[in-house]
């Protein structure tokens, strides 16, 4: 019967995921809240889940990664990656990025590269930022540190007395996957959207609304000279909640029209040229822009911009919106914001001092939270990271007692403040990890992972401990692509866990294939948050991720199932 009850409520779990419509934290929280009022699990357990030394870890490597998203290295070298040789540029923007994503957070390394992409002179910035999505995946798979999802799998491990993964026992694997999937970029860049020759990719949605005072008031669009403005189309007038579109040359401006745009935000500068034509929705400075990215976790989900509170939450006002290439029909008060929504907002002096922005928000562009650090401090940063990791490696100081003393000497520096770190403080991510601890252990103890993991070898007996590993592999391979990569993760370790127990066999293949499942998250732009950063930017929509990442997955996958029985036997 507890089975049963366990069964449905990770069913349901995993429907309301897929949805998209709650709040993950909310979701694994509720759960494990749940199992706690039925006693299936104590209360000591269940907070304890909360201070595991691998949650507590991440959530240090989190903050001090602020302080790296300071150095000039990354933008530095960045710079010098470029050249007029397209395969030259894609491999040595891959590798590059893959070597800070093994040891930083790879969300802000892409993050920190995607201005320099599209910056650079020699190619489309769109046959570069998918690559430079995957290139940070790969990297996260050669470090504990690499990626979130590692050191989530840790507390699992942890949590079930085992020993702890080391720092480097991922190379092995990680190393393979960073060279010949990088490689493999060069054959699938083929299938990528050329801004030059797709122009469409670039537009957003843009309004203005014309003042009473407006001089345009009472003349044609022809005599305003609306008709051929670099870049920018006026397709549309909406006049009292009505559409007019298209929109005749001989229409007469009326005041409090909403003239709608769609072209280049480069060029939003020329709508300041005509008398009383205001950037809809905003109340400030068009010259201060700023493009963001809506994040996973960002409470402006499934929210109209009108209905959002936006300028009052945030201090700034959505000017532009860019979903993929996608065409949005609506007006921007009216739209309903998404996942991967791509804002160019008007900022005030207040925004970078609001809590909630790495919450919401993926920020980008050229404009910086943090005032960069000097190239003595930042050698001094990089310096005193790699000497903790060395430390760590030959077991003269644990990671996180290391990481700690880090953060204090940062803190001392100036290099990093209480006020950064509260800003940026991973509140959902702490509650999803704790939380998923709680029911990965109701889901061992009820039974019901020894279950699954009876149904698996009874179905693939004929195929051996191979055939039970790879379906370990496949079933996070697949929860990856249709939740997310840390979700896929929880749900997936008691399972393998209990796979490899029944099996008698060594456990660390069957944790490694839940390692490199949960990052495997190429074809489609939600399963990671790097992929969907690039999305909106670079114009790709669901076919062009399915194309390019179904292709970089064969490779991906063989290289896991081939090398991880050779490094890790059963």
């Amino acid at each position: 019967m507890i089975q049963i009850f366990v069964a449905f409520t990770i069913i349901i779990l995993l429907y309301l995921l897929i949805q998209n419509k709650i709040k993950p934290a909310i979701l694994f929280f509720g759960l494990v809240l749940i199992y706690y009022i039925f006693n299936l699990i104590e209360i000591k357990p269940m907070l304890n889940n909360f201070t595991n030394e691998s949650l507590v870890t991440l959530i240090l490597l989190l903050i001090i990664s602020i302080t790296f998203e300071k150095t000039i290295f990354i933008s530095s070298l960045a710079n010098k990656v470029f050249s007029k040789s397209y395969n030259k540029s894609l491999l040595k923007m891959s590798f590059l990025v893959s070597f800070f994503s093994a040891f930083l957070n790879n969300t802000a390394v892409v993050a920190s590269m995607i201005s320099v992409v599209k910056q650079n002179k020699f190619h489309s910035y769109s046959k570069l930022l998918l690559p430079l999505s995957y290139a940070a995946i790969f990297g996260g798979t050669i470090t504990l540190i690499g990626t979130s999802t590692n050191l989530i799998i840790n507390s699992f491990v942890i949590e079930r007395g085992l020993e702890p993964l080391s720092l480097f026992d991922f190379i092995y694997i990680g190393i393979p996957i960073t060279i010949i999937c990088g490689v493999s970029l060069l054959f699938v860049s083929r299938f990528l959207p050329d801004i030059r020759k797709a122009e469409n990719v670039n537009e957003y949605f843009i309004e203005a609304k014309v003042s009473n005072s407006s001089k345009m008031v009472g003349k044609s669009i022809l005599e305003n000279k609306l008709r051929n403005l670099e870049s920018l189309f006026l397709s549309e007038i909406i006049r009292d909640n009505y559409s007019i579109s298209p929109v005749n040359p001989d229409e007469i401006i009326q005041a409090n029209d909403i003239l709608v745009f769609t072209g280049d935000v480069k060029y939003l500068e020329i709508l300041n040229h005509f008398d009383g034509l205001l950037l809809e929705h905003s109340r400030h400075e068009a010259k201060n822009l700023l493009g963001v990215i809506i994040s996973h976790e960002s409470s402006l989900v499934n929210t109209k911009v009108k209905n959002s509170n936006f300028r009052t939450k945030f201090d700034a006002s959505i000017v532009a919106i860019k979903r993929g290439d996608k065409k949005l029909s609506k007006s921007i008060g009216n739209t309903v914001l998404e996942i991967g929504d791509n804002l160019i907002l008007a900022i005030g002096k207040d925004f970078y001092k609001r809590d909630n922005l790495k919450k919401n928000f993926y920020v980008l562009g050229d404009i910086s939270i943090q005032k960069k650090l000097s190239l003595f401090q930042s050698l001094i940063v990089c310096l005193s990271f790699l000497f903790v990791l060395i430390l760590s490696f030959f077991k003269i100081i644990t990671l996180v007692k290391g990481l700690f003393i880090l953060l204090t000497f940062f803190l001392i520096m100036g290099f990093l403040n209480f006020s950064e770190i509260k800003r940026r403080f991973p509140y959902d991510l702490v509650i999803i990890i704790g939380s998923s601890l709680g029911i990965a252990f109701v889901m061992i103890e009820s039974g019901l992972a020894n279950s699954l993991a009876n149904f698996l070898n009874s179905t693939l007996g004929g195929f051996g401990v191979y055939g039970s590993f790879i379906a370990i592999y496949l079933l996070t391979f697949l929860l990856t692509e249709i939740i997310t990569n840390n979700a896929a993760a929880a749900l997936s370790f008691p399972i393998a866990y209990s796979t490899a127990v029944s099996l008698d066999v060594n456990i660390l293949p069957f944790i490694f294939a839940v390692v490199y499942g949960a990052s495997a998250s190429f074809m489609t732009p939600y399963g990671y948050q790097t992929n969907l950063m690039v999305s909106s930017i670079g114009g790709y929509n669901l076919k062009t991720f399915f194309k390019v990442g179904f292709f970089i997955s064969i490779i991906y996958s063989i290289i896991v199932i081939t090398l991880i029985p050779i490094f890790f036997p059963f």
